[in-house]
């Protein structure tokens, strides 16, 4: 009688890999149009962000957490549209949803580039100035898990087993910092016309 044959370690690693665009490309994609206004170009970021978890996943080192790698991987990509084109106003970017990976607020994508020339690194200046005097006026707890959510890159359950809080008061918490933020900020990057 002769052994079973043995699996093909390349099979297998090629199985895993489409399941894993399989399972992550509708929520991933959600993700991407929900940033990003064109469809076409929110197909683009979608197709490089798999094209380079393709060629990480044959990489010797291991991806740990593949979806959070993805969606920083696709946010990075966003992060380079809006570079590039500098041109939606700060309430378009940052979502309004509580949804907890879906509903990451990112005011540091209205920021001009620092390396954009001299009137960008005074825009930024002034932005950065204005977002640390509305961060002093938030009250101390939406503060708190703003700073730690969006700056220190903390996640909501972390915070929630930390302080006792539960994690849907953290996120209207942060989801009140950030409105308030936006009206702040809103009126500073309109008066410099970015």
């Amino acid at each position: 009688m002769e052994p079973p044959p043995t699996p093909d370690p390349m099979l297998e690693r090629d199985s895993d890999l489409t399941a894993t665009i399989l399972r992550e490309r509708s929520k991933l994609g959600h993700f991407i149009r929900r940033r990003v206004r064109d469809p076409g170009e929110a197909e683009d970021i979608l197709q490089d962000v798999f094209y380079e978890f393709v060629q990480a996943y044959r990489l010797p080192a291991p991806i740990e957490q593949v979806s959070a790698w993805l969606f920083r991987v696709a946010r990075n990509r966003i992060i380079d549209v809006f570079r590039k084109k500098r041109e939606l106003p700060l309430a378009e970017i940052a979502g309004e949803t509580d949804d907890e990976e879906d509903g990451e607020y990112r005011l540091d994508l209205a920021l001009p580039a620092h390396d954009a020339g001299p009137e960008a690194v005074y825009a930024r200046s002034v932005l950065l100035d204005a977002l640390q005097a509305a961060l002093d006026e938030l009250p101390a707890n939406q503060r708190e898990v703003f700073i730690a959510h969006e700056l220190e890159g903390r996640s909501f359950k972390e915070l929630a087993a930390e302080s006792g809080v539960s994690v849907n008061t953290l996120l209207a918490r942060k989801r009140y910092a950030v409105l308030h933020l936006r009206s702040s900020l809103q009126t500073v990057y309109d008066e410099l016309d970015i």
